[in-house]
Order: structure tokens, then C-alpha cells, then sequence
């Protein structure tokens, strides 16, 4: 790790005396302030990688070379806006670029194009010769192109020139940003380990840029430290004894193992065929895919490389929920898995492949009203398929004015199904309920009413289900569209004509308004009006069913 650090601090120093060029003209220094900088190279995270190599680089750098300091992510999560100039370039700023980067947060995003835009402005690139330094872990995450601001900066500046450090990119990424530097006539610095970081230091004193006196010779490289093997814990997974390995959709849990030997501290989640690098040190690692899980304690020791194996013990269940024999599957049928050793059961929709623990699996397919529920036995390792019937028909209800008119297509439409016979006390069980033209109802065999509303008008329309069936079902309403206008009234109310044995009508609905409308079953009807003084008028209007009828009450 020390040997790390050297190296990136030494390639850095030297790319400020040659290819950076700090003596040559005013430099800002950009640095990835991003969250992705918590990640970590031989156990150390790199974000403090890069505060000691900076310390150590601007400790060797004369004091009168001009150099600024700007971070981006540094204040903010998610925001593309944070960019900051924290030290403009000024001579003698190394104390204060190594403060600022101590003392810095790492937690936001890696807007890069906009930080070089900007710190070229701070430059005054088209004035005079510049360079800035960019170091990022990272890509570009806030829509911009560094390759064609690469190309921007260099037709209208003056000599401007972008050096980019890839800090442990890999070669894929570093070629998504490395045209930021080739554009403006720059260097790339694959600084990912420490042999490509050897690499880069050797191609920048083979051919360094010309300065007005001989740069000073290097100092020797470091004796190469002992060799170590590139990854130290490298897992498999398998379903069942003797299976195949596991490397696509499945996770790793990495914990520390706490003192009494149970979960700690989460030190990493990883997926598919993990490689890596652990301290030494006691862990717990969970390997899982789908429902099924294996945990496994691992002490890892200096210098050696652990290869456990986790056995899931699991099979594959894949299930096609169906309304009926043949029928398409319903992408929107919930399938509810009660699994060996489940907490609670798991629910997927549509089509389900999931991988489970091995044994009885109690599974429940539900599409609308309509239920079934079977146990299914699965073997380690292997995989069953299989297709589920919920047993409904499909039902589409509507609601017409009068039978063969007007489709019934305002607010105020309901519709609630109900089983058609009848409890002892005379009301009836509910099944569903749903509001708007074209309601579906998905429901198992047998016979319904449905119970029809379109604003003051209610209807019970009986209809039966069969499986695999489709229908609709239409209620006819026998009602018309009552608008009511009562000019400086506050209150509108609509009753029935005839009295009640006690001389009074039933009302049937009223609007706090000066106009009321509202869908009625046909019939004859009184309508009063009442103005805020407590005076009333009252009139008559006979409503047809399918017709329009308007009242203008005076």
C-alpha cells in the first residue's frame, strides 16, 4: 500500500515538472470529490490515497509556480452543481491546497466536463497559456461530453492543454475520458494499480515536454515490494453439490464478524463472479440468489487465498399464472411464495422464475377474485416449471342511459359486484367494486349481480361466469341527465314528486350552486331553490330516459 502511494505521488510530482507542465504556465488542479472515492485499493480508500499524494507532490513544487485547486461533489449528494474553485492559482498555495483537500467531504456526484469548463474559464484559456489537472475515479454522471469539450477548449484557446489521471478506472473507462486529454494535445495516466501507475511514469520521463532548464533526475525507483496474489478471496456458488457455478444474478454479503461471532459491520455487497481483496482478518459471508441463502465464517490470513465454496441448496420455480386452460398469462396475476425457512412469504407478478430453497414450495397465484393454491415439491438443483389456473372469467361492465343509447361516460359511475344469492338476513355478500366506464373484473365461476351507479341513479343488473369466459355486462340505467339552473340561489335540491304518507318527499340530491346536473332514473320530480335570505322557489320537470332535461328555476 505504502509502495501505492510512493508511486502515485512520484508520477504526479514528475507530470508536474514534464507533461503537466507547473512551471511552463498556471494550473488548476481537479479533484473527484465524488462518493465513489470511499472505494478502496488494498484496503485503504482512495480518497486518502489522493490527499497524501497531493501533500507530498505540492510539498516538492517551488513556491512561486502558480497553481489553483478545485473539487467537485465535495458539499452536496446528487447535485451536478457542485463545483468549486477552493484555491484560485496563486504562488505558494500548496499549504492551502492540502488543507482544503484534508478537510474535504467525498459524497456527491462527478460532473468532470463542467469542472474543466470551468476551471479553463478560471484560466482565461483563450488569453493566455493554461492547464488543468484532472484526477477522477470516476465517469462523467451529469449528461456531459468530456471528448467534444476536449476539442472546444482546444480550437479557441490560447495553448490550453487537459491531463487526465484515471484513478482506478479500468482500461474500458479510461478510454470513455482519455479523449478529454488527446483532444487538447494531453497525457492520460492509467493509474488503476500500481504496474500501470510504473508504466505511466516510465512513458512520461521517456519523453518529457521541453522546459527552460534540464529537469532534475529522477530519483530511483523504489524497490519493488514482494510479490502478492492479485486477489486473495475468491468464492463460488453452486445451487446443488456438484453443480455448476453461479455468476450471474447472485450477490455477496460481506460483513465483519462481530466478537460473539454474529454479523458486524457491512463492509461490501458484490455480484456475479466475485473476485476480490479482504484484510485480514474474521468475516461472515452470505451468498445469495433469488430466496435461497448460504452463510459461511472466513478468516482471512496475510498471504494467502481462500476459495470457498457455498452451497445454496436450492432448485428453480418457474411459474406461468393463467385465467384459464390456454389463456395468455396475466402480467399483472400476483404470485405469493411461502418457501422453506421464509420469514414471510415472497410476491412476485406475471411470469416467476425464482430461485428457492430446496423443499415443499406453498405457492398462490391470485388474478382479481379469482385464487388457487398448490404445493409444489423442488429438488436441489434442479428446476420446475409449471403452469397455474386461477379459474375466472373476465368480465367488462358498463352502464348505458336507456338500453342501446348513450354509454354512460361522466364522473360519478360506479359499479359493485355482488354475490347473487342472498344471505339469511337478505343482504348479499360483496365481492369487487370499481369506478369508470369499462371496469374489468376478473372472477371465479358462478352467479352475480351487479350493482350499477351513475350519479342519483342506481340499477341491479344478475349476470353468471364461466371460466375462460369473456363478457360484458351492460346496466341499463332507464335514466336521463337532469341540468338545473336557479340564477342567485345557494342551494338546489331535487325531490321526488310524491309524498310520503306524512306528507313529506325524499330527497334525492342537492349542489350548495347556482346550476346542478346530475344523471336521475326517468320520473317526474320538484326541484327547489333557496336563496341566502331563506326565500325558496319550487318547480316541476319530468325526465325521459336517454334524453337531456334543462330547468331553469326563477
Amino acid at each position: 500500500m505504502a509502495g501505492l502511494a510512493r508511486s502515485i505521488a512520484a508520477a504526479i510530482l514528475l507530470l508536474s515538472m514534464t507533461t503537466f507542465g507547473f512551471a511552463a504556465s498556471k494550473v488548476i488542479i481537479i479533484l473527484d470529490a465524488s462518493g465513489s472515492m470511499w472505494a478502496q485499493i488494498d484496503g485503504k480508500p482512495k480518497l486518502e490515497i489522493a490527499r497524501e499524494s497531493l501533500r507530498t507532490v505540492l510539498q516538492s513544487v517551488p513556491g512561486d509556480d502558480e497553481i489553483g485547486f478545485m473539487a467537485y461533489g465535495h458539499r452536496q449528494k446528487g447535485s451536478c452543481e457542485d463545483i468549486e474553485l477552493i484555491v484560485p492559482p496563486q504562488a505558494g498555495s500548496a499549504s492551502a491546497i492540502s488543507a482544503a483537500a484534508d478537510s474535504m467531504k467525498f459524497l456527491g456526484k462527478t460532473p468532470l466536463t463542467a469542472a474543466v469548463k470551468q476551471a479553463a474559464q478560471a484560466l482565461k484559456y483563450t488569453e493566455e497559456k493554461a492547464t488543468v489537472v484532472l484526477i477522477t475515479d470516476g465517469l462523467e454522471t451529469c449528461g456531459g461530453d468530456p471528448c467534444a469539450l476536449g476539442k472546444e477548449l482546444e480550437a479557441a484557446g490560447v495553448d490550453f492543454t487537459a491531463d487526465v489521471v484515471g484513478f482506478g478506472l479500468t482500461a474500458d473507462e479510461g478510454k470513455q475520458i482519455a479523449c478529454l486529454a488527446e483532444n487538447t494535445g494531453g497525457k492520460y495516466i492509467q493509474a488503476s494499480d500500481e504496474k500501470a501507475l510504473q508504466e505511466a511514469l516510465v512513458e512520461t520521463v521517456a519523453a518529457p515536454a521541453p522546459a527552460p532548464e534540464p529537469a532534475p533526475a529522477p530519483a530511483p525507483a523504489p524497490a519493488p515490494e514482494p510479490a502478492k496474489p492479485e486477489f486473495n478471496f475468491m468464492p463460488t456458488v453452486v445451487l446443488a453439490e456438484g453443480g455448476d457455478p453461479i455468476t450471474d444474478g447472485n450477490a455477496w454479503e460481506i460483513y465483519k464478524a462481530a466478537s460473539d461471532g454474529a454479523r458486524g459491520d457491512s463492509v461490501a455487497t458484490e455480484y456475479g463472479a466475485y473476485k476480490g481483496n479482504l484484510e485480514p482478518g474474521d468475516y461472515i459471508v452470505v451468498a445469495h440468489k433469488g430466496e435461497a441463502r448460504s452463510e459461511q465464517k472466513v478468516k482471512i490470513e496475510a498471504a494467502q487465498v481462500y476459495k470457498p465454496l457455498f452451497i445454496l441448496n436450492a432448485g428453480t420455480l418457474i411459474i406461468h399464472p393463467r385465467p384459464s386452460e390456454g389463456a395468455d398469462v396475466v402480467d399483472g396475476a400476483a404470485v405469493v411464495i411461502d418457501y422453506p425457512g421464509a420469514d414471510h412469504p415472497a410476491t412476485y407478478y406475471g411470469t416467476t422464475k425464482v430461485v428457492l430453497p430446496a423443499g415443499d414450495e406453498k405457492v398462490t397465484v391470485k388474478i382479481g377474485q379469482g385464487e388457487v393454491t398448490e404445493t409444489i415439491p423442488v429438488a436441489a438443483g434442479k428446476t420446475v416449471e409449471k403452469d397455474m389456473i386461477a379459474g375466472v372469467g373476465h368480465v367488462v361492465a358498463n352502464a348505458y342511459y336507456v338500453a342501446g343509447g348513450d354509454k354512460a361516460d361522466a364522473s360519478g359511475i360506479g359499479f359493485k359486484v355482488v354475490k347473487a344469492k342472498k344471505k339469511i338476513d337478505g343482504t348479499r355478500e360483496e365481492v369487487t367494486y370499481a369506478y369508470g366506464p369499462d371496469s374489468k373484473f376478473d372472477l371465479p365461476p358462478g352467479d352475480y349481480v351487479l350493482i350499477a351507479t351513475v350519479d342519483l341513479a342506481v340499477v341491479e343488473q344478475p349476470f353468471t361466469v364461466k371460466v375462460g369466459e369473456l363478457q360484458d355486462v351492460s346496466a341499463d340505467m332507464k335514466a336521463g341527465v337532469l341540468a338545473i339552473t336557479a340564477p342567485g340561489a345557494s342551494k338546489i335540491e331535487v325531490f321526488e314528486m310524491e309524498k310520503d304518507i306524512n306528507g313529506n318527499r325524499k330527497s334525492l340530491g342537492y349542489a350548495y350552486d347556482q346550476k346542478y346536473q346530475a344523471a336521475i332514473p326517468a320520473g317526474d320530480y320538484t326541484v327547489v331553490s333557496e336563496k341566502s335570505d331563506n326565500s325558496s322557489k319550487e318547480a316541476t320537470v319530468t325526465v325521459k330516459a336517454g334524453e337531456r332535461a334543462e330547468l331553469t328555476v326563477q
